[in-house]
């Protein structure tokens, strides 16, 4: 057999390899999508006939008809704080306000003193201390300081939004290659230099892991404010269905936010995925 027959056949082989791992993938990928589906129907017809059949108390647990009919009736006729999507955008405007808010604030001190070791010596402490409250009992105080409006559940996102993208920043600005350092000094780079071109780049990566989580904790903070007072959103909304005893209510309005926080996670991966092209897929993965 020829030379070129041989690099032929071994061009093939390896074209039809990658075609197989590409159909492998591709077949896993909408395996574990057929399960997910396949265990969400299941968990919500199991519950329907529990509560259809008085196994759990429907007036407490609700069902999953009911929900949905409750979901409708808001789209349909509104709610009594008016449209449903006014409470959605309220409750959104509310949560994206303190996230942005909290992802720079993040951002910048964790950055700073990731590279300036003397200011984390200082408030390092302070900031942990800052951290082991729950911050999620300082909402009442956010209250009285700002009131029913929006402030108020803004602050409180922001607090919770904060923390965990500031140690991710400093962590990430902590674990910059000392090589890379050294040679942009070498090459004449300034502190500024170093940090805008060396540092930030690199804890990217560290910085976004963070918001998948902080979006959570803005949409946490944002409703536990309205939940305690608020004119409008979907706390409130909340609030409302358990004052009324409507376990329905209380369900469609955290389905309701399961989607939102859903269609933002979403968002946040395709953004890191277009990013971090250039990133290598982790070991068991596929991109």
């Amino acid at each position: 057999m020829s030379p070129e027959t041989i690099t032929a056949n071994a061009a093939v082989t390896k074209t039809e390899r990658t075609r197989a791992r590409a159909r492998a993938a591709r077949n896993r990928k909408y395996l574990v999508l057929g399960s997910r589906v396949a265990v969400l129907f299941a968990v919500i017809g199991l519950w329907e006939w529990l509560a259809r059949t008085s196994v759990i108390d429907p007036f407490n647990f609700s069902m999953p008809s009911k929900i949905w009919d409750q979901i409708l009736t808001w789209v349909v006729d509104g709610t009594a704080q008016g449209s449903l999507w006014e409470q959605i955008w309220y409750t959104l405007y509310e949560a994206l306000l303190g996230w942005v808010i909290g992802v720079i604030a993040g951002v910048l001190l964790g950055i700073a003193l990731g590279r300036v070791r003397f200011a984390a010596d200082v408030l390092g402490p302070y900031i942990k201390v800052l951290n082991a409250l729950p911050r999620i009992v300082l909402a009442p105080i956010f209250l009285i300081w700002f009131g029913l409006g929006p402030a108020s559940k803004v602050a409180s996102a922001v607090v919770l939004v904060f923390f965990p993208v500031f140690f991710n920043a400093f962590q990430g600005a902590r674990e910059v290659d000392r090589n890379l350092v050294a040679n942009s000094r070498i090459l004449g780079a300034g502190n500024r230099q170093v940090t805008l071109q060396v540092v930030i780049p690199s804890a990217t990566s560290w910085i976004f892991t963070s918001l998948h989580v902080s979006f959570g904790f803005a949409l946490i903070g944002a409703i536990v404010g309205e939940y305690i007072g608020a004119t409008k959103g979907l706390g409130l909304l909340v609030a409302a269905s358990q004052g009324t005893f409507n376990a329905a209510g209380v369900y469609a309005a955290m389905v309701i936010l399961a989607i939102v926080a859903l269609l933002a996670e979403g968002l946040l991966t395709f953004l890191e995925k277009r990013l971090f092209r250039w990133k290598p897929a982790e070991a068991g993965t596929a991109r």
